[in-house]
């Protein structure tokens, strides 16, 4: 519960304790769908440790959007909770995470009601739209290489480690492209020097 308290301090004492009684808190292990797409949005995630990814599908093909960090939630399901539309994205836990569970029919009053829950998400807001000009970026101005690269880094930052075990498939799913390309741009970097790669394990071994 002190964690739980302590993830919500950015927020007023009277909100965070209004969030925390009318919440409720689980603990899901790593790999768990907790949001489908085309389901209605019942409750808010707000993730108090672990990470949650977001994804979304386009021609049966799925694009990672963004992680959710501790402090964070997920702009797509609050819209799509307020707006009651069926979730065009689906979430999956990344690692063991614990998630506060927001019922949604309280959001319109605590939105008119706490200044600060507003403040909340109008940051995510901000976050995701400079994490897609930061993707848009990188689609235009950089080779596979340095998207692979910039994505593999990335991963270790969130997961605090120096090495990852992840299939050239799931990689592929997570930046939009094929399998092949994937080993191919791989066997580059670990020629460049810049990868290792063995057993399944990935390792950053030098900077860009």
């Amino acid at each position: 519960m002190e964690l739980d308290k302590k993830i919500l301090s950015f927020l007023k004492p009277d909100l965070a304790d209004k969030i925390l009684q009318e919440s409720s808190i689980k603990e899901f292990p790593k790999g768990i769908e907790i949001l489908r797409e085309q389901q209605y949005v019942k409750v808010l995630p707000l993730v108090v440790s672990g990470l949650v990814k977001v994804y979304s599908r386009f021609d049966e093909k799925e694009l990672l959007l963004y992680y959710i960090e501790p402090a964070q939630s997920c702009v797509m399901s609050f819209y799509a909770a307020l707006k009651n539309t069926p979730s065009k994205v689906f979430a999956v836990t990344e690692e063991d995470s614990r998630i506060i569970l927001i019922p949604v029919h309280l959001l319109p009053n605590w939105l008119k009601e706490y200044t600060d829950f507003n403040e909340l998400f109008y940051n995510q807001y901000n976050l995701r739209y400079s994490e897609l000009l930061d993707t848009i970026s990188h689609l235009l101005l950089d080779k596979m290489d340095k998207r692979l690269y910039d994505y593999l880094k990335k991963k270790l930052e969130l997961i605090n480690s120096n090495s990852i075990i992840m299939s050239h498939n799931q990689i592929a799913n997570e930046l939009g492209t094929a399998r092949e390309v994937i080993t191919r741009v791989l066997k580059k970097l670990e020629s460049d020097g810049k990868v290792l790669q063995k057993s399944g394990e990935l390792r950053i071994i030098a900077e860009w």
